[in-house]
């Protein structure tokens, strides 16, 4: 015999047993919620919110927060008004009750006409924090011998590459054939897709 056994190291950090005791647990979100402007369907922090709490108070975790970076930028609004647009780079710690922790860092973009901006954009870099660490689905997983197989599907392009877009447009300097392209696809884009429009038209546009 080697003396070892198989009882669990007395020291080993609480937080990662946690962690995965709630991933166990949490199941998917579903994309329920619609933004009007965009069309675009979105899992809300309020749900998400209500799944985790109970199952991060009885595994013993919470969260704090730290602020690395802020953007802010302003626009006008078509009604005349000023849009307020924050971007924050955050970092996510959590931590368990023995004072072990992992941290995740992620970026939250909002707006909005009033003062809520910032606001906004904290809670969706939370969301998007929560997401990261429990690796929360959108949909229960489904028997890989009921379907064939496909593309991943890929988040919606966000709200600020929207506006960006939308900016281009109204100023003109998006070419007639990603115009026309565009409007077939009744501007539903995908987060990398928006992303390489952006990064194209911002080199055409120097």
């Amino acid at each position: 015999m080697n003396g070892k056994t198989n009882e669990p190291e007395v020291n080993a950090p609480q937080i990662n047993a946690a962690i995965l005791a709630v991933m166990k647990e949490v199941g998917a979100i579903a994309k329920t919620e619609k933004n009007k402007q965009q069309g675009f369907d979105y899992r809300g922090i309020d749900r998400v919110y209500n799944r985790l709490h109970p199952l991060m108070i009885e595994h013993g975790i919470f969260t704090t927060s730290k602020i690395l970076e802020t953007e802010r930028h302003e626009r006008q609004t078509k009604a005349g008004g000023t849009m307020s647009i924050v971007v924050l780079r955050v970092e996510y710690t959590f931590r368990a009750e023995d004072g072990s922790s992992v941290t995740t860092e992620v970026q939250g973009e909002g707006m909005d006409v009033a003062d809520k901006a910032s606001n906004k954009a904290m809670a969706v870099a939370h969301k998007y924090a929560l997401f990261q660490i429990f690796m929360i689905p959108t949909e229960e997983m489904i028997d890989p011998d009921s379907e064939s197989p496909g593309v991943e599907t890929e988040e919606d392009a966000t709200e600020i590459q929207m506006l960006k877009l939308q900016d281009y447009a109204e100023a003109k300097e998006i070419p007639a054939p990603i115009l026309v392209w565009l409007e077939k696809r009744k501007w539903k884009l995908t987060e990398p897709k928006a992303a390489e429009l952006l990064e194209r038209l911002a080199t055409n546009n120097k």
